[in-house]
């Protein structure tokens, strides 16, 4: 192979390598600007991973932060999330630090995530603000 050959090889492999870090740096900067959003860690498969969660009409989303996925990795039924236990993600640290929420989010099945208290505040106000279920009578 020529000078000229491995020249055009590496600058085609400094094009790819600019254009997959363009799409992160894209995918990263419109997942976080999103009204409902918030940084937020899962337990998966006993290792925690980062993501980003999001609020939707009838769902909170769920993406892995270093990730090139177009769809969410996750996806809960609002009506199917509850609260099971919030307590601070690191013992003995003060008020204020991030907290391990564990969330049912389908019967028997359950998630843990380490959010900031604030995201925690936004979660239940969303859970608690759901739209009442329509009740059908026969």
């Amino acid at each position: 192979m020529s000078g000229h050959h491995i020249a055009l090889v590496a600058l085609l492999l400094a094009a790819l390598v600019v254009v997959v870090a363009g799409l992160a740096v894209s995918r990263w900067h419109s997942l976080t600007r999103r009204v409902g959003s918030f940084r937020s860690t899962q337990r998966r498969h006993g290792r925690w991973v980062r993501g980003i969660a999001h609020y939707g009409a009838r769902d909170l989303y769920w993406w892995r932060l270093r990730s090139l996925a177009p769809r969410p990795e996750q996806t809960w039924p609002r009506g199917q999330i509850g609260v099971v236990e919030r307590r601070a993600a690191v013992e003995g640290t003060e008020p204020g630090g991030p907290l391990l929420v564990r969330l049912r989010v389908a019967p028997g099945e359950e998630v843990e995530l380490v959010m900031t208290p604030e995201a925690y505040a936004g979660l239940t106000s969303w859970l608690e603000a759901a739209p009442p279920v329509a009740h059908h009578v026969i």
